[in-house]
């Protein structure tokens, strides 16, 4: 499906919150994903002095599909100012529990819970390769343990027991700071344009 200027509907609003300094990471989180959204946040630390804020749906991935994004978090000269929404799960919720501000709208769904193993290579390597996937989930609760301000064995039990909670219990865990009223802290689009598909422009000037 087009916009109403020809220009396909998930590139062209992809493009217009990048302007707007916001990076959506929704989806399964493979090293896709993973890669896109590291590209971009590195881009808006690179380019602006303003906060960046991510918009997080996505029920996890792989281990070194989230490490990309948490280390580039990480290392950035600006803020990211995560919103969770939908469902947040496994590897996700490290990567919002490491944003500088971190909210969540009401009705999201947290999903504490160790990432499937996914070992791939001969059956020769298969002891190597589980080791190596041992050590790095190991560093994925250890990471998520300093975010939320808990022990590693609580981390990793609750991980492996597979708990769920709301917004509310999100935030007394220490995965998010506060939950969201409503949509108002989002970023909203600008005047002038119409959102994709809604079939309604704002003219310009006005809010």
């Amino acid at each position: 499906m087009r916009d109403f200027m020809g220009n396909e509907n998930g590139d062209w609003l992809d493009s217009y919150l990048f302007d707007k300094r916001v990076v959506v990471l929704r989806g399964p989180l493979d090293s896709e994903l993973a890669t896109r959204v590291a590209s971009k946040l590195m881009t808006l630390d690179a380019t602006g002095d303003e906060p960046v804020q991510l918009q997080l749906d996505s029920p996890g991935g792989p281990l070194e599909a989230a490490f990309s994004v948490i280390d580039v978090i990480d290392a950035m000269g600006i803020g990211v100012e995560v919103v969770c929404m939908g469902q947040v799960g496994s590897t996700a919720v490290a990567v919002a529990a490491v944003c500088e501000k971190r909210s969540t709208l009401a009705h999201a769904q947290f999903h504490l819970a160790d990432p499937d193993i996914e070992i791939v290579g001969p059956s020769s390597r298969f002891e190597t390769l589980l080791s190596h996937h041992r050590t790095s989930l190991a560093h994925f609760h250890e990471r998520l343990a300093a975010a939320v301000g808990k022990s590693v064995e609580k981390v990793a039990e609750d991980c492996s027991r597979q708990c769920w909670m709301g917004a509310e219990e999100a935030v007394a865990y220490g995965i998010v700071d506060e939950v969201l009223a409503g949509r108002a802290q989002l970023r909203p689009l600008r005047p002038g344009r119409a959102a994709p598909g809604s079939g309604r422009f704002e003219q310009p000037g006005r809010r």
